[in-house]
């Protein structure tokens, strides 16, 4: 849980007895029941991967509540939508499959992290289970434990994203990808190089 970086700063400031207790107390390799109701309530969550050389990246993932699930115990998945193309989320997994996933809940502070192994699956069965996925990430969880809402700012939800994909609704093209800049490298079959899709 701990390298020899958190014990100094542990030993710094008097934390590692404390630091000891919430590893004990808290810290789990399974899924409770509650982890995954919870997981399977929220809309967004960050993502951080590193690549091979430990350069870091934090993405922010959002959906309708659901679109995370909690596969078994130890695995949970979700899907990759269509995003910017540059993939550095997901190369950094095919390099690195080393992630962290924190799942805020800013209307009734609570927070969650997930550290473990990524994998890609472009399997078309699996893709079809989740609506608008160009491919589905699973996480094998090998340490799962809550953290202290005290500094979460309370925040409510206005409204879901149009843009998140799911069942009976057909998302609009991103508003960037319609800028004469972008448009003439499109991948093929993007809705936002249709003709009817240009800017008024």
């Amino acid at each position: 849980m701990y390298h020899d970086a958190s014990r100094q700063l542990q030993d710094r400031f008097d934390t590692r007895r404390l630091a000891d207790r919430l590893a004990e107390k808290l810290s789990r390799t399974a899924f409770t029941d509650e982890d995954r109701a919870f997981v399977a309530s929220q809309s967004m969550f960050f993502f951080a991967t590193a690549d091979a050389d430990g350069w870091p990246e934090c993405s922010y993932k959002g959906g309708v509540p659901g679109f995370v699930r909690v596969l078994d115990a130890q695995t949970l998945a979700f899907p990759s939508y269509d995003g910017n193309g540059m993939f550095r989320s997901l190369g950094n997994v095919v390099v690195n499959p080393r992630v962290g996933l924190l799942f805020i809940d800013f209307a009734r502070p609570r927070r969650l992290r997930v550290q473990g192994s990524a994998t890609l699956s472009l399997q078309s069965d699996e893709l079809a289970s989740w609506p608008g996925a160009q491919c589905v990430v699973r996480v094998r969880a090998e340490r799962i434990f809550p953290n202290c809402p005290r500094y979460i700012h309370r925040m409510q939800p206005l409204e879901m994203s149009p843009y998140a994909p799911c069942d009976g609704h057909d998302p609009p093209p991103a508003a960037w990808k319609r800028f004469e800049m972008f448009r003439d490298v499109l991948p093929k079959g993007d809705p936002a190089a249709a003709d009817d899709a240009a800017p008024t």
